[in-house]
């Protein structure tokens, strides 16, 4: 007799034990993500149709997809995309993964007057420069990196988006007039990095990451590096805000939506 033709729900309910086991957070959702883009279906047919069989071919895909997971390697990278705001990246190891409390950096700029210059350093994956020139067409945007695999990463994510967004490699900021610099730099300290969940320490680059014993060595770097009166807005973690703002004269935190405060803004002196 031929055998049993696999189901989604014979597929997502190993994965989700296989996950379960392995430590993972949500395990029905990453199984569900997993499986739903391996068979090129959305998540919702997955529910509507249990018994829609699984090809052998799809099935020793999906089946490295899960194993990679077991090992906790983070979604986005296996499925080598991430949503931010209204915009799609390409991510992989070269790059953070974007983060919602990141979306703040996005708000902040988005009240600029038009026309103004908005400057990204350390822009990743691009997440932050895009979304804002997505969003608001009319802002002259730029973006810097000082890992060349991460702006391969950006300029690939830029040019597939069709967004104009000048990016380039640099430490800290580049020359130029900018009426608002926006920044998510390393802010872990190196005592926090061993406690971190695999999936952070196996799989996301240490260095945009970590930044010295108290995690504050980029963007004191940054900050003694900003022109005189230039306006900067720093993501950092929330037990960091008090020292973040005694950085900036007349400085204001502004909290994620978790309400904690998550990005500081101020004038350099």
């Amino acid at each position: 007799m031929p055998a049993t033709a696999m189901t989604v729900r014979d597929a997502v309910a190993a994965a989700v034990d296989a996950l379960t086991a392995a430590g993972c957070d949500t395990p029905r959702l990453d199984a569900e993500l997993l499986i739903a883009d391996g068979l090129g279906v959305d998540r919702g047919r997955l529910v509507s149709d249990p018994a829609l069989e699984v090809p052998p071919s799809s099935a020793r895909e999906l089946g490295e997809r899960i194993r990679r997971r077991v090992a906790r390697e983070p979604v986005a990278y296996i499925l080598g995309r991430r949503g931010f705001r209204r915009i799609e990246l390409g991510v992989d190891r070269r790059v953070l993964i974007p983060r919602p409390e990141t979306e703040l950096l996005v708000e902040l700029a988005l009240e600029l007057p038009p026309g103004a210059r908005v400057h990204d350093v350390g822009t990743g994956s691009g997440a932050v420069a895009l979304a804002i020139a997505d969003e608001r067409p009319d802002l002259r945007v730029s973006a810097s990196d000082a890992s060349n695999e991460a702006l391969e990463v950006a300029r690939a994510n830029a040019a597939a988006l069709g967004l104009d967004v000048e990016m380039s490699v640099a430490r800290g900021l580049p020359q130029g007039d900018y009426d608002l610099v926006v920044a998510n730099l390393p802010y872990v300290t190196e005592a926090e990095w061993p406690g971190l969940q695999p999936e952070i320490r196996r799989y996301e680059p240490r260095g945009a990451l970590v930044s010295g014993e108290d995690g504050l060595d980029a963007i004191r770097e940054l900050v003694a590096q900003a022109p005189t009166a230039l306006r900067l807005a720093l993501e950092h973690a929330p037990d960091q805000a008090a020292t973040v703002r005694a950085l900036l004269p007349g400085a204001q935190t502004h909290r994620d939506l978790a309400g904690r405060e998550r990005v500081t803004v101020g004038i350099a002196r």
